[in-house]
């Protein structure tokens, strides 16, 4: 008897029985692979340019916009990359809900809610960096926050900020963290397909027990390949027609300790979460919602019962879905509204709203199985 061949890694991935269902939904993976790659790949030119000194950190990047060789393209395909990089996840993310991949595949849900948080933590260190106003500013009130800790909360702020203000030890802590933590979300990347591929993926019907599979290549490839052409085209139409667009315009002024912004916000991708904050008036209780709000995407396989009806059967589920689509993009708005009335008001019932979909969600799919089938 002859030997088989062993197959190395790539030809593994390359064969890998695939769903014949599964639709473009499942593109934001091998989607997001790619900006990662992207955005380590430009933030390694760009911190060849770059100075972490407070003196002379805002006109590095001046100098990279307008001196560097094709800086200016470098920054901006950076800066609207990692904007990109969070409409994919959010994409990806809801997805996952919608077709309850944390009942399936609880493992590889895990370790993509962990991609999650390290993201945010490394976009907020990322945003720190060019040293404006916002920047500052965003710093001081983020870091402000560990404050809420009982008993130990001022001694890990001024261990954070390596002071008694925001300052040049935290500048240099920044960079260092935000330069290292996107090869930690390589590592976990790694991790989360590792586990992905032990049961293999899921499809609209929420079934793992697919009767019709078909290699991963040419099929799905090619389906990928369509998606690096869309999202290059996003990139490009951003980086060269409008690169300032998801930006603040106050981040153009250099850090000024003296002066307050009107109004501090984050940038897009967190205001949902700041909204929820702000709507809490107890700020320990606050930055436990702020997060929580992530956080609770952990719970999910915990309480969602296996062996309940799958999403696609599930009409009150789709609702509920959308439901919580509309709740998150409402609170995004309000994150960028002043704190004022009426939005401090609206922010209070929409944050329990908020929560209280994701109990829907889990409960759901059994109610449905026992009210309907059964």
């Amino acid at each position: 008897m002859h030997k088989m061949r062993q197959m190395n890694p790539a030809e593994n991935l390359l064969s890998l029985p695939s769903p014949l269902s599964i639709s473009i939904w499942w593109n934001g993976g091998s989607i997001l692979g790619v900006l990662l790659g992207f955005q380590i790949l430009t933030g390694l030119f760009l911190s060849m340019h770059y100075t972490a000194d407070m003196v002379n950190t805002f006109s590095s990047v001046i100098h990279i916009m307008r001196d560097a060789p094709m800086g200016w393209l470098f920054r901006n395909l950076h800066a609207n990359g990692a904007s990109l990089f969070f409409v994919f996840m959010y994409l990806h993310v809801g997805r996952g809900l919608y077709y309850q991949s944390y009942i399936s595949q609880p493992r590889t849900w895990m370790i993509g809610v962990t991609i999650l948080f390290v993201s945010m933590g490394t976009a907020f260190l990322g945003y720190v960096l060019p040293w404006g106003q916002m920047s500052f500013w965003g710093a001081t009130v983020i870091t402000n926050l560990l404050s809420a800790i009982p008993y130990i909360g001022p001694s890990v702020v001024e261990w954070v900020w390596g002071g008694f203000c925001v300052g040049q030890s935290t500048l240099n802590r920044f960079f260092s963290l935000h330069f290292i933590l996107p090869f930690l979300i390589g590592g976990l990347s790694g991790l989360h397909l590792l586990f992905l591929h032990e049961k293999g993926s899921t499809n609209p019907l929420g079934d793992l027990n697919h009767v019709s599979k078909i290699p991963f290549h040419p099929y799905f490839t090619w389906k990928d390949m369509v998606g690096f052409l869309v999202l290059f085209i996003m990139l490009a139409v951003l980086g060269f027609f409008y690169p300032t667009i998801l930006g603040d315009p106050d981040n153009f002024i250099h850090a000024n300790p003296m002066v307050t912004p009107v109004h501090i916000q984050p940038e897009w991708y967190f205001l949902f979460a700041y909204a929820i904050l702000r709507s809490i008036p107890s700020k320990l209780g606050g930055v436990i919602a702020l997060v929580m709000s992530i956080a609770i995407l952990y719970f999910l396989p915990i309480a969602g019962a296996k062996g309940a009806v799958p999403s696609s059967f599930t009409p009150p589920y789709q609702v509920t879905f959308w439901v919580l689509v509309v709740f998150f993009i409402i609170l995004t708005w309000l994150g960028a509204c002043p704190i004022e009335e009426p939005y401090l008001t609206l922010a209070g019932p929409l944050t329990v709203l908020y929560f209280l979909s994701f109990l829907v969600l889990v409960s759901l799919p059994v109610l449905w199985k026992k009210l309907v089938l059964f």
